[in-house]
Order: C-alpha cells, then structure tokens, then sequence
C-alpha cells in the first residue's frame, strides 16, 4: 500500500495512505494533510493516482514543490521520492502495489476559509511554529523562542565630554623701537601709537597717535594701518588692508619691531 510520510526534521508527524483517492496539502485546514506555516501556500499541491501511478502536482505555490531537491510543477512519485513543502518534507512511500486501484473517491471540498498571502520564513521561525504546534496539541510550554535579532546593548558608560580647546592668547615682544613696556598681551581690540587709548604706547616726537590696528576674531590676530600713509610690515612685506598675524611673525611699523606669538 502506497502512503506519505510528513516529517519535520526526521520527526514523523503525520501518515496518510493514498488509497482516499486525491490528497491536498496546504496550510489552510481544509486540507488533508494540514501544514500550518506561513511557508506554505494555503492549497499548496496535492497527490492522487493517475492511472498505475501516483502523481504530485503543485497548485501554483509561491515558494514551490519541490522532488528530490528539483522543483516541478508535475511528477510521478516512486517509492523513497522526497518532496519538499516549505521546510516540511513528505517521503513517498509504496510498500506494495498491485495494479491500479479502483476508482478514486470523489474530492472532499469542504467550505474554504478566506485565503491569507503565503510569506517566505526561514527556518528558524518554522521551527518555532511548530514548536508552538506541538505544544498546544500536547499541552506542554513550548521552547523559549529565538530572536535573530540581537540583544540589546547594555547602555554606554557616562563618558565626560571633552573639554573645549583653550583660547590662545597672542602677545607681541619688542624687538627694536621705543615703547612704554617690553612685551604686550592682546586683547580683542588693540592700537599701535601715541595716544592715550593706545594699548602699545610709542614713545618719540614724531610717533604717530594711531600707526595700526589689531582684533581678533574667530582666535585669530589680525592687524592693519590705521591710515594710507601708514606702512605695515610682516616679515619684511609691505601689506594691504588686513593681514592675519601667525606665530613668529616679525611686524614693523612707526619705527618699531615687534614679534607676535602666543602665550604659554
């Protein structure tokens, strides 16, 4: 006698003799072999004799029928044939036969229930569905589920931000000329000369009562005259408008040299 063996995993769930003439297999429950996984197409294939000869044929399922690890859409079934639905597996089993049968029993078509779309699992996630299955069936808890999804991480140390950069202070040392003091520190806002606002003091008859500028902004110097007539220098070069100051710059003007660099 002729009969299909569905196993999951080596595991024998259910035995059907092929003699009741036509065998759905799907995952909806009016099947007569009933696979409830998302794998499985709800009217997903079925057997029947076709004349001395038992025959799969698929029902247009999405992820396919597959004998022997070759997908058909029609096959004839010989004894120890595999065939694959979703990730259960169904052997072909014919112990004995005997000519044709008789004729097969008309189809059972029982009301079907409305059709779900069929999705793709692996199969980690059937394994635990019909874990859940066979619990319910025998009334024991079922395995704690796995997640492939990973373990939350554990929350970060409380890490100090890190402290912001310390402002330079820029500074000019005297070289040659007479001023009131032999280095100054800078400010935002600087002026070269006689005058009594002036933060480097000129000393001399002839010294200019404003000879150049120097602000900062964004941490950095810049310097410019403070008339037409009035000629700056860095490093020897005569400048136009503005000029941004860099450490080691040596700056002449009104008859003085000075070095710009930046405190310790």
């Amino acid at each position: 006698m002729a009969k299909i063996i569905l196993k999951f995993e080596q595991s024998v769930l259910k035995e059907v003799p092929l003699s009741q003439g036509v065998v759905t297999i799907g995952r909806l429950p009016d099947n007569v072999i009933h696979i409830a996984n998302l794998a499985v197409s709800g009217h997903h294939a079925k057997t029947y004799w076709d004349g001395e000869k038992s025959v799969i044929e698929d029902n247009n399922s999405l992820n396919g029928t597959y004998v022997n690890k070759h997908r058909v859409s029609k096959a004839e079934l010989k004894d120890g044939d595999e065939v694959l639905v979703g990730k259960h597996t169904l052997s072909f089993n014919d112990e004995w036969h005997e000519g044709a049968p008789g004729a097969p029993a008309a189809e059972h078509k029982p009301t079907v229930p409305q059709m779900q779309a069929t999705m793709v699992l692996d199969t980690k996630k059937a394994k635990e569905m019909l874990a859940m299955a066979a619990a319910a069936r025998t009334g024991t808890p079922p395995p704690p589920a796995t997640h492939d999804a990973p373990a939350a991480p554990p929350p970060p140390a409380h890490v100090e931000p890190p402290a912001p950069p310390k402002e330079r202070i820029g500074m000019f040392t005297v070289l040659d000329g007479k001023t009131d003091a032999p280095s100054y520190v800078l400010g935002k806002m600087c002026v070269i000369g006689k005058s009594d606002m002036a933060s480097i003091k000129l000393k001399g008859f002839f010294a200019p009562n404003m000879a150049a500028l120097i602000n900062k902004r964004d941490g950095k110097y810049f310097i410019a005259a403070s008339e037409a007539k009035i000629k700056v220098r860095i490093n020897g070069q005569e400048i136009a408008g503005q000029k941004e100051l860099h450490e080691g710059d040596v700056v002449e003007v009104a008859g003085i040299k000075l070095n710009f660099g930046f405190q310790e």
